[in-house]
């Protein structure tokens, strides 16, 4: 994951502007959609949203980062991409073992879906880049195979699992904010 915003690469949102009501009803949508697919999905080892939205310090120009772990290494990324519908893919390159696929949604949120294989997240011992990206603020939505949790232990974090993040506004209707699914 690359912790870009939708500004410019390089260049950060003129001072601190506040995330609005409607934008946080997109990043919540955008989260339950995800967690909710994956959820249904044999093939996928884990899901974790990362950076400014899991750490609560999201801001107007903030993307949401997630990143979708998969049991089936060579899964087909791009069958994927087409059932999540997150909007426009504008940027699609590797970053080792992860492929990030950056979507833009019609108002201009930028959603960047690195996926991967399983092994991204293991523990002996756990990848630099990956401690990057995981200390960099991070957020368990999915997890069935306990992997995920162990490696946020395993990075000296806190295990934070909520099915929709803290800096999100509860949904109107109610539902959301419970436990992410996973194995013990």
């Amino acid at each position: 994951m690359t912790g870009s915003s939708a500004v410019p690469d390089g260049e950060e949102p003129a001072g601190p502007a506040e995330v609005s009501a409607e934008r946080r009803d997109e990043v919540r949508a955008v989260v339950e959609r995800v967690t909710g697919w994956a959820a249904g999905r044999e093939d996928v080892g884990g899901v974790l949203l990362v950076g400014s939205w899991a750490r609560g310090g999201a801001r107007a120009h903030s993307d949401v980062d997630l990143v979708l772990l998969t049991t089936e290494p060579g899964a087909d990324d791009e069958a994927w991409v087409r059932e999540l519908a997150l909007g426009e893919v504008i940027r699609n390159r590797a970053w080792g073992p992860v492929t990030e696929w950056r979507h833009r949604t019609a108002s201009g949120l930028e959603v960047e879906v690195g996926i991967g294989p399983v092994a991204w997240a293991r523990t002996d011992p756990v990848d630099d880049g990956t401690r990057r990206v995981v200390t960099d603020g991070v957020r368990l939505l999915h997890d069935p195979l306990g992997l995920l949790g162990a490696l946020v232990e395993a990075c000296g974090r806190s295990v934070q699992v909520s099915s929709v993040p803290a800096s999100l506004p509860k949904s109107r209707s109610g539902s959301g904010g419970g436990p992410a699914t996973s194995r013990p």
